[in-house]
């Protein structure tokens, strides 16, 4: 495994680990809020909201979307959209507040966009 490779598991690791041990914390009694999670490439924006007690998939949207007929799938405004897009689906499945997970990416950019068009879309967090 190249050092690259281990550096980004070790973010991926540690971001995670403080969004569990947060939630055990402030969820003692009350059930577990489900994550939305975040992937970027660098032509396409990925998120979705997943239930780990479950272990599934509530919500999910993506630049890819036929939905969306986004033009270019990789810039700020596509990465706000497909939060509005995957905020309105995961309202439809029931779930109003979330966690964000933003993985090994800095809260910046098109990760705050997604963000953002979440939280303009109805999701709290």
């Amino acid at each position: 495994m190249t050092q690259s490779l281990q550096a980004k598991d070790r973010r991926t690791f540690r971001t995670r680990n403080k969004l569990r041990r947060v939630n055990i914390q402030r969820n003692a009694n009350r059930s577990v809020r489900p994550r939305l999670c975040v992937h970027r490439t660098g032509k396409q924006i990925y998120a979705q909201v997943i239930d780990d007690a479950k272990g599934i998939t509530l919500a999910a949207a993506s630049s890819l979307d036929k939905d969306l007929k986004l033009a270019k799938g990789g810039n700020v405004d596509a990465a706000q959209q497909v939060g509005k897009l995957v905020a309105a689906r995961a309202l439809k499945a029931g779930v109003k507040e979330v966690q964000f997970d933003r993985g090994r990416y800095l809260y910046h950019g098109r990760v705050k966009a997604v963000a953002e068009g979440a939280r303009e879309g109805g999701l709290a967090f």
